[in-house]
């Protein structure tokens, strides 16, 4: 599997498969957005969930990833300790589509995968 992502020292670390490089690439079009926000919140069993929306105007503790000329992921100050080192992928299982997230931070998740707990 290759990995797209852009490395500048001192700068968040997010990352994303050349597939979900591409669908990202896809749904910003579509949404006429500048880029996706990553955050957490906390949700289900294990403490937090991740929770993709579009960025239409960054907020003023958004830090910005570049993926690609046209993809970027905006991470708010809050979240970024529990998602830096993050890769984000776009995966198919069965009939269903979507954005799975391989967190180093992550120590565990529910068993139905909807949440997860981190080591931060």
């Amino acid at each position: 599997m290759t990995s797209v992502q852009q490395f500048v020292p001192g700068q968040p670390r997010i990352s994303m498969t050349a597939s979900a490089e591409q669908q990202a690439r896809s749904e910003l079009q579509r949404e006429h957005a500048r880029g996706l926000r990553l955050m957490v919140k906390p949700s289900g069993c294990s403490g937090y969930k991740y929770v993709l929306e579009y960025v239409h105007e960054p907020a003023g503790d958004d830090h910005q990833v570049t993926i690609a000329n046209d993809v970027a992921v905006y991470v708010d100050a809050k979240s970024l300790p529990m998602v830096n080192g993050t890769e984000i992928d776009y995966v198919t299982e069965g009939v269903n589509r979507f954005f799975k997230f391989r967190n180093p931070n992550a120590e565990g998740e529910c068993g139905c995968g909807e949440s997860f707990s981190v080591k931060v």
